[in-house]
């Protein structure tokens, strides 16, 4: 099972303004240890920089987006080493040199919170999708880059996450209520830097 690639842009809904050098809105959570995030410029633009040593902590933002009207989320990103995970899909290989994440809110039930990870793997295939070594499949995972992409290069990316939320979570899923970001190296005692450039959602 697995992911096809996406499409071009119009109306747009910012959600990461790192260019404007703007973390307001975003919060921090931590699983364990704290990853390093900061506004630093890099080739004249300022971005969003994740250094990570043995760490899992996250950035995330709620903000409420209406996927039949934003169906898409872009970014870009890029990292500086490869982890050495050899498994993702169980909880000692549960490490991501990059990884955004859209969340949809279970409310007064938590254990429904459902999310759609979006992650820079190092040995799982391009485009495929697994549950969570932790989260079961309230938390699916698909690899868009991985061990073949190259370090200091930036990727753009765009996917349509009213699309891939009906095929990862099986569900139709027309509303998200938050985004996350995590560079995290706990499990493998792994460092790494990662860069993430301005984040949105488009019309088209």
């Amino acid at each position: 099972m697995g992911l096809t690639a996406a499409s071009s842009s119009a109306d747009e809904l910012t959600v990461g303004d790192f260019s404007s050098s703007n973390l307001e809105s975003w919060r921090e959570k931590s699983f364990l240890g704290k990853t390093d995030y900061s506004l630093v410029k890099l080739q004249d633009a300022f971005v969003l920089r994740a250094e990570s040593r043995s760490s899992a902590s996250g950035l995330f933002r709620k903000i409420k987006v209406d996927l039949n009207k934003y169906p898409y989320l872009n970014w870009r990103w890029r990292i500086e080493q490869r982890l050495t995970t050899s498994n993702e899909r169980v909880k000692s290989g549960d490490d991501y040199a990059a990884r955004i994440y859209v969340i949809i809110d279970g409310g007064l039930l938590p254990w429904r919170t459902m999310a759609v990870n979006y992650v820079w793997a190092n040995r799982a295939e391009k485009y495929d999708i697994w549950p969570s070594a932790f989260a079961g499949k309230n938390s699916m995972m698909a690899a868009l880059r991985n061990y073949q992409d190259l370090t200091a290069t930036w990727y753009h990316e765009k996917r349509n996450v009213l699309e891939d939320s009906k095929e990862m979570l099986g569900k139709d899923i027309t509303a998200i209520d938050g985004i996350a970001i995590m560079t995290d190296t706990d499990n493998n005692q792994d460092f790494t830097t990662a860069y993430y450039g301005d984040i949105y959602f488009s019309a088209n």
